[in-house]
This record gives structure tokens, sequence and C-alpha cells, in this order.
């Protein structure tokens, strides 16, 4: 499995996701010293809008033209977005900016995950899924502690550049990489229509709808949680994303591996357990050492659920359009966290008190997911 495509698709993750995820912590306070504060509920909102409107074409090219140029596209996106910021001086260009930033991630990530199912032996991919959520989660933890220690130390228009910088690592990476469709179409405009039945893949909708509750929660947590922990005295905002990653990277080598021989099904059920005990106590716990806690036990539990997810989707897919099917997983994430970004922007409107309520409510989330789960096993069984 630890092939040198593996391990290069994987180092191009990582720097990928560092690359948009290091400006997470800091740019509420840009947007607000634009005179924006109350539109910081759509820094993630309108990112995950573009991105989730976006993946069913990236869906549709990586399972045509291939998979190589759409991870390309997205590197790209990333690599202009970065400087551009520096460049925005009014709240409208920065939001517009963030809408167009958004295609990244609709983009990369849909072709890097259908890349990894391509050069992975079958019966490994669930292992294959946690290693590659390892890299581009170790991106989501070292981006924003990162982001933020280039802040305090230089200024936002150095914290840009270098968000590009990191984006042209991984571009050069992804241009390494050998293409694995054997048949690919050239692109052409009519590439991009898109007909109803290529929207979803029908038979991923029961990943994609647990996937969805399931990551409303992620979307509360990257708008929430920087103002929370200024609040509650917890002074680098990126403490609580080195916490949550590294608990997420201690289990995924063995979630991974665990949801390919338990099965993918009881695997989730339990990290959607953990998902339900962290968001009860990140808002319970208003201490900095609390917080670092549920922190962890929020790591734990998407480490546990989201290779697994990965790798269900796979599963339950067309072999003939995997792209598509992990395009649908995709919609169904990005929905979830921009539906729980611009919800609990929305209600918190800079009132930090409202925050723990809007924690408890992610909790009632993960027992909706969980239900549903167990729901869909039963009836898959009985058919």
């Amino acid at each position: 499995m630890y092939t040198s495509r593996f391990i290069q698709v994987c180092l191009a993750s990582l720097f990928f996701s560092a690359s948009f995820n290091m400006l997470i912590p800091e740019l509420p306070a840009y947007l607000t010293q634009l005179g924006g504060a109350k539109y910081i509920g759509l820094i993630i909102s309108l990112f995950t809008l573009t991105a989730g409107l976006s993946r069913p074409f990236s869906g549709k090219l990586t399972d045509t033209i291939g998979r190589r140029p759409v991870m390309l596209f997205g590197g790209f996106v990333c690599l202009v977005c970065g400087m551009l910021y520096n460049f925005t001086y009014t709240v409208f260009a920065f939001l517009l900016l963030r809408l167009f930033h958004g295609f990244s991630t609709g983009f990369t990530p849909t072709a890097t995950s259908t890349y990894v199912s391509d050069i992975v032996p079958e019966e490994r991919l669930g292992e294959a899924m946690g290693i590659q959520g390892i890299a581009f989660s170790t991106g989501l933890a070292l981006g924003p502690a990162l982001g933020s220690l280039i802040k305090v130390h230089f200024s936002y228009q150095i914290l840009f550049f270098s968000s590009s910088l990191l984006a042209l690592f991984a571009i050069a990476l992804m241009l390494g990489l050998k293409e694995t469709v054997r048949v690919k179409k050239r692109f052409k405009l009519q590439s991009l229509a898109i007909s109803r039945h290529e929207i979803l893949a029908k038979e991923a909708i029961p990943a994609g709808v647990v996937t969805l509750l399931t990551y409303v929660a992620f979307g509360v947590v990257l708008t929430l949680v920087p103002d929370w922990s200024d609040y509650i005295g917890l002074a680098n905002k990126g403490t609580f994303f080195i916490v949550f990653t590294l608990a997420s990277l201690m289990v995924r080598f063995v979630a991974g591996s665990f949801s390919d021989r338990y099965g993918r099904v009881p695997v989730i059920v339990v990290g959607l357990i953990f998902l339900f005990i962290s968001m009860v106590l990140m808002g319970y716990l208003q201490t900095p050492s609390g917080l670092l806690v549920s922190a962890g036990l929020y790591g734990l539990a998407m480490g546990i659920v989201s290779p697994a997810i990965n790798a269900w989707t796979i599963d339950l897919s067309n072999p003939k359009y995997k792209g598509r099917a992990i395009a649908t997983m995709y919609i169904a994430l990005e929905a979830g966290i921009g539906f729980g970004a611009l919800v609990s922007g929305g209600f918190y409107q800079g009132v930090r008190l409202r925050i723990p309520m809007v924690m408890f409510c992610c909790a009632a989330i993960a027992c909706l997911a969980l239900g549903y789960l167990l729901i869909w096993n039963a009836y898959s069984k009985r058919k």
C-alpha cells in the first residue's frame, strides 16, 4: 500500500489542507477590521457553498478527464486566492473571494480520495483512507497553528503569501503523479453539462446523510471555537486544532483498519458516540483545560468516523462512477459544514454565552445521525 504514489498524494493533501486552513483562525479578526463583524458566519458558509455546488462537476470530471487535472485545479485556486486576500479592502471583496476560494475544496479532495481508491488494495481501503485522512488532518491542525503564529509575529500580508506558498508545494507534488484513468476524455465546455441524474449518486446517499449530520458540528467548531478560545482564556486560537488533530491522528491508524476488519457501520457508531460526548463537554467545560479535553475527544470522534465514511462511500459506489459517489459524500460534508457555520454564526452574533447552547444542539444532531445509521443498517440487513 505504501507506494511512492500513495506517499506523494498524501503529502500533497497535507500541503493543500494547510494552505487554506491556516487562514481560518485569523479571518474573523480580519473581516472585523474591514467592518464586517456581523458577517463572520459567512466566512465558512460562503466557502462551503461553492465547494458544495462544484462537487457534481468535480465528480463528473474526475471520472471523465482524470483525477490529476481536477486535483491541480483546486490547488491552483488556493494559490491564486492566497495572494488575492492582500487586495481585499472591502467587506464585499473579501466575501466574494471567500466564495471563489471554495472551489479549491470542491475539486481537489474529490479527485484525491478517488485517486487513493485507485492505487491501494481493496481489502486495505479503510486503512488507506485513514492514512490519507491523517495527512489532510495534519494540515488541518498545523495550518491554523502556523497561521496564528505568522500573524502574531509578522502580518496578514505574510500570512496570505504563506498560504499561496503551501498551495504551490501541493501543486508541485500533484504534477508528479501518474494518472490512473486509462480511458480519458479531453476537456470541453460540454464536459460541464450536468444532468439531474449526475448530481448525486443515489447508491451513496446513506453515507451522505450520515456525513451531513456529522459535519454540522465541524462548521460550528470552525466558526465559534476561535472566539470561544479567546473568551475562556486560551491565548493561541490554533491550540484547539492542534489537540483535535493529534487525537485524530492517534486513532486513524487503528480506526481505518478496524473498519476493514469489522465493518464500516460498527466503527461509525463508535465515532458518533464520541462526537456526542465531545460536543456536550465543549459546551459544559468552560475552562482552557476543559476545552482541550473536549478537543481531544472531538478529534477521536472525527478520526474514527471520517475514514470509515470515506471507505463506506466507495463500498456503496458503482466502480465506474466512484468520483460521483465521493462527490456526493463531499456535497453532504460541505452542506453540513456550511449549515453549521451559517446558523451558528447567525445565532451567535458576538454573544459568547450563547455558544454552549449551540454545542448542545450539535450533540443532539450527533444522536440523530446515530439513529439514522442504526435504522438504515437494520433495514439493509432485512433486504
